[in-house]
Formats: C-alpha cells, structure tokens, sequence
C-alpha cells in the first residue's frame, strides 16, 4: 500500500479517495482487497 494511504482513516478526504482510486486504476488493489482493508462494501469502493 502507497504512503498516501492510512489504514486507521477515520474521514474519506477527496485526497485519500483519489489515492485509493489511483491505486486500483494502476493494478496495486483491487476493488475487493481495497473494500476488504478499509470496510467498505465493493459498492462504496467503486463510487
């Protein structure tokens, strides 16, 4: 996982949510791992 990203994230800025966007775009996550480190349904990871 990039530095940009926090596994203790308490509030989604639109900075971290382009970095966890950016991460599954270049192949470092998928939807599923992202949704399964951050508790976030897959739908909420692909909006």
């Amino acid at each position: 996982m990039s530095m940009t990203m926090d596994d203790s994230i308490k509030r989604w800025t639109a900075k971290r949510k382009t970095a966890l966007v950016i991460e599954i775009i270049q192949g470092k996550m998928t939807v599923v791992e992202a949704s399964r480190s951050f508790d976030l349904t897959p739908s909420e990871t692909e909006s």
